[in-house]
């Protein structure tokens, strides 16, 4: 679950963000061309094309009120980065999310009681030290908004969509502006998103997220997710004063393996507020938010291969071999 390939994927991200971060300007430069929209001139859309570094784990910020996401009930201290996997250890209720053993919040009342069963068993799993799949570690396509656990994701605005490329796995968004989602809609893997600019705000709506798939949750717990979900997103440029609230959240929620890079910075963040409603799954619609800052120019390449070596227990996984080549 929590796989030394982030950490190492992190510590290169961490150097590049560091030089690029020192030499951004403080305010945005205007977008040289629409993104789309007849009614948005050049200048009046916001710039949100760069690569964006949100570093950490395992990543929403509750809201400051109301309903929000399902959080880890076993806790832990802020440390340096070195993830090692899970741990059958007693879960503490001081502290950060461990990372190292995340046993969702089962009584959080967003659940329907289905949903927090599953849950409860995922956590049970994890409190057993075993590390249970998820399309993460196990080198699938993440749906959505599972996906926000990538740390870093670059948004390229042009004419009619956005594209958003996230650092791993050549895992890519595409978002159609000013157009009504497919009828009907074919279910895919980061589902049907369309979007529209609202004055500073960038907002994407998305549904038909693919529930014939292995690894069908939203998050790290195991939350699960029906062909009912819908996720609204709001992108904005903010300043520090804008987003202290919601980087405090963060910093007594989520840990942070590179150590605090958001109450650092002041230049302009990258403010997402999320919506995410599924009336399969919850009993209400709940908000989280994620504060980015300036990352890299570029995306370093990363790949989540195929491995037979289970790292966090020293063994291989149990897959076919043959006892001879067959070519």
């Amino acid at each position: 679950m929590n796989m030394q390939r982030d950490f190492l994927l992190l510590l290169l991200a961490t150097l590049a963000t560091a030089a690029a971060t020192s030499a951004l300007a403080q305010t945005a430069t205007p977008a040289s061309a629409p993104a789309g929209g007849a009614t948005h001139g050049a200048a009046s859309i916001p710039d949100f094309a760069r690569v964006w570094y949100h570093p950490a784990l395992p990543w929403f910020e509750p809201p400051a009120s109301g309903p929000g996401p399902v959080t880890n009930r076993s806790r832990g201290p802020q440390r340096p980065g070195g993830a090692t996997g899970s741990q059958a250890s007693p879960p503490t209720k001081d502290g950060v999310s461990n990372y190292d053993q995340l046993v969702g919040d089962y009584s959080n009342p967003i659940l329907q009681p289905w949903a927090a069963a599953v849950v409860k068993k995922f956590g049970e799993i994890s409190l057993a030290g075993i590390t249970y799949a998820n399309a993460s570690n196990q080198c699938w396509p993440e749906p959505m908004p599972f996906i926000f656990k990538r740390m870093q994701m670059q948004m390229i605005q042009q004419p009619g969509k956005i594209t958003i490329l996230y650092n791993e796995d050549h895992e890519v968004r595409r978002v159609r502006l000013n157009e009504p989602h497919q009828t009907p809609v074919t279910p895919s893997w980061y589902g049907d998103s369309v979007g529209h600019y609202e004055g500073d705000t960038l907002v994407i709506d998305t549904v038909g997220v693919k529930t014939d798939r292995k690894y069908a949750m939203v998050d790290l717990f195991g939350t699960p997710y029906t062909k009912s979900l819908h996720v609204v997103e709001r992108y904005s440029l903010r300043d520090y004063d804008d987003v202290k609230d919601a980087v405090e959240r963060n910093i007594k929620e989520n840990w942070l393996p590179v150590g605090d890079v958001f109450s650092q910075h002041r230049g302009k963040f990258l403010q997402l507020h999320l919506t995410i409603e599924d009336e399969g799954v919850f009993t209400t619609p709940w908000t989280a938010t994620l504060t980015y800052v300036p990352g890299p120019d570029q995306i370093a390449e990363g790949v989540c291969a195929e491995n037979r070596a289970q790292y966090y227990y020293n063994d291989d996984a149990d897959v076919p071999t043959a006892d001879k080549p067959d070519f």
